[in-house]
């Protein structure tokens, strides 16, 4: 079975972090977030909750700074995403994947030379990018997050899903089948920066 995948785009004026490789500290630091919100949902909570004390309406403020983030549903869908966090119970930390962060890389290095976003099509696609990296089990899905450049952020970007009416990237990271994972980040000459990751219940590298 193939996870629905699921597409935000963040309006920030960040920095961009230098083009990472597979397993670059940025990328792993990733998935540690993913495993904090997965395995410890209601601590991870806490974090949502000093986020949402910078919001001016529904512009997001940086601490220490004069950047705006322009939010399209402000504290509504924070609020919203603490309380599903608070009744998500724990699960299974993700293992990293090799093959699926360079799965990953393929698209957010496309994404760097062209600028677009999503999650590609024809031989860029999710299913194509990860099949020619091995062999996945059961189910596989991708979140893509633009903006952020601190492993934390990208993952609260991602479970709030500000402007995803069906908060797909929240219900990937929250998918009991997944077990594995792999992410990758590159520049975005739009948003500053992309990150994918890539998820599927098993994987077994090429």
């Amino acid at each position: 079975m193939i996870r629905p995948i699921a597409l935000t785009l963040a309006l920030t004026l960040l920095t961009a972090l230098p083009a990472a490789g597979d397993g670059s500290p940025l990328e792993r630091a990733i998935l540690d977030e993913l495993n904090a919100a997965r395995t410890a949902p209601r601590a991870f909570a806490g974090h949502l909750e000093e986020y949402r004390s910078h919001f001016q309406g529904t512009n997001y403020l940086v601490p220490g700074s004069r950047t705006r983030i322009i939010t399209r549903e402000g504290t509504k869908v924070v609020d919203e995403a603490i309380r599903f966090l608070r009744r998500q119970r724990p699960l299974a930390p993700l293992t990293w994947s090799d093959g699926l962060s360079r799965a990953a890389a393929e698209l957010v290095r496309e994404q760097e030379a062209n600028g677009t976003t999503g999650h590609g099509s024809g031989s860029t696609g999710m299913r194509l990018r990860i099949d020619r990296q091995g062999r996945w089990e059961r189910t596989i899905g991708e979140n893509v997050s633009y903006g952020p450049d601190e492993a934390r952020s990208v993952v609260m970007q991602l479970i709030i899903d500000d402007g995803v009416p069906g908060r797909g990237h929240r219900k990937n990271i929250y998918t009991p089948s997944f077990g594995v994972a792999g992410a990758a980040c590159a520049p975005h000459p739009v948003f500053g920066t992309a990150c994918a990751i890539d998820f599927a219940g098993g994987f077994t590298d090429q």
